[in-house]
């Protein structure tokens, strides 16, 4: 069956992806401005607008509904990870910034951020995967399920990035073929 929990683990999927081009770019110490641009693009559209909004806006309120708290557990670490994840991608795009405009220095801030993100999700995304996708598994029903699974196609539907999701799957392949 079809869940809603299934589907957020779909998205870290390719979440991960992404972030296993991150780590490439570090290792061959990139100094693509275009690749590092789009790679903060993807992951403020399809992780952030997208992957985290189906959580915040509707899973999370979900669980809550069921009993959990927002205020500490898991969601309140899941809260604060998305947070935290956004200040480094606010972090990173500040750098790319500097570096277009001459900072060679710059460029340590955006790895630096990078890898601090990179630590930060694949933590996170286990701890999803694992814990609280579990907990919330226990405690929805197969309607609940549903009903979530619904909410979430009416995300998908009004566009992701602008644009197709598979838009975004395609600008990870791009990214994944130059850093292989």
């Amino acid at each position: 069956m079809n869940t809603a929990t299934k589907n957020l683990e779909d998205d870290h999927v390719n979440i991960l992806r992404l972030i296993d081009v991150m780590e490439k770019m570090i290792m061959v110490k990139s100094t693509n401005a275009e690749h590092f641009e789009k790679t903060v693009s993807l992951i403020k559209c399809y992780a952030d607008e997208f992957h985290h909004a189906k959580e915040e806006n509707l899973l999370f309120p979900f669980m809550v509904k069921k009993g959990y708290s927002t205020e500490q557990g898991p969601i309140a670490v899941m809260l604060h990870d998305h947070n935290q994840g956004r200040d480094y991608v606010k972090s990173m795009a500040e750098g790319i910034s500097d570096y277009k405009k001459g900072d060679e220095n710059a460029l340590i801030k955006v790895y630096e951020n990078m890898q601090g993100y990179i630590i930060l999700l694949r933590n996170h995304i286990a701890k999803e995967n694992n814990v609280l996708f579990r907990m919330a598994d226990n405690a929805f029903s197969e309607d609940d399920q549903q009903e979530l699974l619904k909410e979430f196609a009416k995300v998908e539907n009004e566009g992701v990035c602008g644009g197709v999701l598979k838009d975004c799957f395609t600008a990870i392949e791009k990214l994944e073929s130059a850093y292989k």
